[in-house]
């Protein structure tokens, strides 16, 4: 049929007021590929384009990249998806969705093929031997076989195979190994769209991680801003793989979520320059979105010997911590930890949660560190 490497038409015509382009969620692509092959089932003719209403309501109108079918046994159809403007590893992947009919009252059955991955630890919204297709595009997928077997009179009986071409190594890229969902990536979207730039789907996967700690009977996970602090983190304690959270810049949206739904113990690892935002009241870290307020910074490094008005000056919080020796360093991430500490306690609203925050530097030494110790340490902690 038409060439997979043609532009899809998803990226044509849909932009936001700030002109950045969103696109379809996995899910969509899903439902938009089952409706091709569902309608050549029956019709022995695949259409060259579908259009698909996403939850939020959105006309999702996709081109089929690759079609094949094999006589009254089964049909295969082929989208890309196109994530808009958002920097998403899927982008670009093949969503392929097999229908082939099942055994009479058998309703409709799910089932993944490669690329696809299955669920193998709790606490995910799909129970456990289950492929990763989420509760959203299942119904999806079953409107649209319902509302095709109304219209073209065909069977209500099948089952739906969704596969993605190298999907087993795009989830590497994913938190699907952290989550216990093996051999290929998720099928998602609540809404159907994708936002650029809305962060929505990482902090929905910092929520699924919470929620697989919990389910697993874990007494401590940890949040970490990025590669790092996570390494530190991961030789202070050893942590399985679940209950390390890939925080990043979504403080709050962590907190948040574990207010309603708390882990005994928690730590919070971060290099100097986010838990100065964290301290000061920030909880999205992302530098287009909080600022180091370097007055109030200088404020609290008086206390620690630095000059006031050299801090106030600084245009990075590295250049303060450049020109500060060890023991001004060392004296001001540790009230840094303290004032971060109190910003998470608080926005935690009394929930059952140890809570420890920890502040690397750049080169993944320890720095400063405030709140309850945490059980299991692997070694001292020695600031550097």
């Amino acid at each position: 049929m038409t060439d997979a490497s043609r532009t899809p038409s998803a990226r044509t015509g849909k932009t936001l007021s700030s002109n950045l382009r969103f696109g379809w969620t996995t899910g969509t692509c899903a439902t938009a590929a089952v409706n091709a092959a569902y309608t050549a089932l029956v019709t022995d003719m695949f259409p060259e384009r579908v259009s698909v209403i996403t939850p939020a309501g959105k006309n999702a109108d996709l081109e089929i990249v690759n079609t094949e079918r094999v006589a009254d046994e089964w049909c295969r159809a082929d989208v890309i998806k196109d994530a808009g403007d958002d920097p998403d590893v899927t982008h670009g992947a093949m969503i392929c969705a097999t229908i082939s009919r099942a055994a009479a009252g058998a309703g409709i059955i799910f089932a993944g093929g490669a690329g696809v991955g299955i669920v193998t630890k709790p606490g995910l919204p799909v129970p456990v031997g289950e492929p990763a297709i989420n509760p959203v595009p299942r119904q999806m997928m079953c409107d649209i076989v319902a509302a095709l077997a109304d219209t073209l009179d065909g069977p209500r009986d099948v089952q739906i195979e969704i596969s993605v071409p190298n999907g087993a190594a795009i989830a590497k890229k994913t938190w699907n190994p952290r989550l216990g969902i093996e051999g290929g990536i998720s099928i998602l979207g609540t809404t159907g769209v994708v936002r650029p730039f809305s962060c929505s789907a990482w902090i929905a996967s910092i929520h699924r991680g919470i929620d697989v700690a919990r389910a697993n009977g874990l007494q401590h996970v940890m949040g970490s801003t990025g590669a790092t602090s996570e390494a530190y983190g991961k030789s202070l304690y050893e942590l399985p793989v679940i209950a390390l959270l890939d925080m990043g810049d979504f403080v709050g949206g962590m907190l948040k979520y574990m207010r309603q739904n708390p882990v005994p113990n928690l730590s919070v690892v971060g290099g100097f320059g986010k838990m100065v935002k964290l301290a000061q009241g920030a909880l999205d870290l992302h530098s287009a979105r909080s600022q180091v307020d370097f007055v109030a910074l200088a404020e609290m490094a008086a206390d620690s010997g630095l000059p006031h008005d050299r801090v106030a000056a600084a245009n990075t919080v590295l250049e303060v911590a450049s020109f500060a020796n060890s023991a001004q360093r060392l004296s001001l991430a540790n009230k840094i930890a303290e004032s971060a500490h109190a910003t998470a306690l608080a926005h935690l609203r009394g929930a059952n949660v140890n809570l420890e925050i920890i502040i690397v530097s750049r080169d993944g030494e320890p720095l400063g560190r405030a709140g309850s110790e945490m059980p299991g340490a692997a070694q001292a902690w020695r600031p550097a």
